[in-house]
């Protein structure tokens, strides 16, 4: 296969167009898609969330030419590289090309949004900002867990102890809203009133305060644990997708 062939059969999970779509929708940025293109053949992939000295190695080490991650290889402006602290450098002389999938593996229909509702015991979800049947960011589902317990499931689920809740442990939880990532904002406050609890990471200080200030509880988690869960079942389905081409997962114990 070719990294275009790589491609076109991961969008069959979560095609490019789904970020487009999510950006038109909500504003914002992204660059999913081929980050560094490699000639020829591709003899193994590497799946991680980030493109770190440590995927590349692990690339390097398996003969892999391809590594494939959630968070885009490039997406601020690069104004310059660094071979000592620069990894998609490091791809570049190694002749390991990258595929980004952000935007569009959040959104997808299983994707990493979904997975963090499923995570924490989702069975009906309603997706908040709806870009087409079944897909789009921001999930929100019914339980009958307190905000402890939800605590303890996500504990086990994500295999991580980094989990701070904003609220009475011992209150019962009717209903949930869920952004992986840093999804939740002053916005998503608006926009999603009626539920107890709001779960995501990278929360700033003033939408904990203002979320407890309208008698709603907050769980906020790691970013990592919070899309490594859904970039897991990626990878699983990926492998099958991929047969005849070795893939291997990177993850980072550290961020969880």
């Amino acid at each position: 296969m070719t990294i275009n062939e790589v491609l076109k059969a991961l969008e069959e999970y979560a095609p490019l167009e789904l970020s487009d779509k999510l950006v038109n929708a909500m504003g914002g940025y992204d660059n999913s898609g081929i980050i560094a293109e490699v000639k020829g053949e591709i003899t193994g992939i590497v799946f991680t969330l980030d493109l770190t000295d440590t995927s590349v190695a692990k690339a390097v080490e398996a003969g892999a030419n391809l590594i494939v991650t959630h968070h885009p290889a490039i997406y601020a402006p690069i104004k310059n590289l660094d071979y000592d602290s620069n990894a998609l450098l490091k791809c570049l002389n190694a002749g390991i090309g990258v595929i980004s999938m952000h935007l569009n593996l959040d959104c997808a229909k299983e994707g990493i949004d979904y997975f963090l509702a499923k995570g924490l015991g989702a069975r009906d979800m309603q997706i908040v900002h709806q870009i087409g049947d079944g897909v789009g960011y921001g999930r929100v589902f019914d339980t009958e867990l307190t905000l402890g317990d939800i605590k303890e499931k996500y504990i086990e689920n994500f295999f991580t102890d980094k989990v701070m809740i904003f609220g009475n442990s011992n209150r019962k939880i009717e209903k949930v809203a869920s952004f992986c990532g840093s999804g939740l904002d002053e916005a998503e406050l608006e926009n999603v009133t009626d539920v107890d609890l709001y779960v995501s990471s990278d929360i700033k200080h003033h939408v904990i305060l203002n979320a407890l200030k309208r008698g709603k509880c907050v769980m906020q988690v790691t970013h990592y644990s919070s899309e490594m869960y859904g970039f897991r079942e990626f990878y699983k389905w990926a492998i099958n997708k991929l047969r005849g081409v070795s893939c291997t997962i990177v993850e980072n114990d550290l961020m969880l």
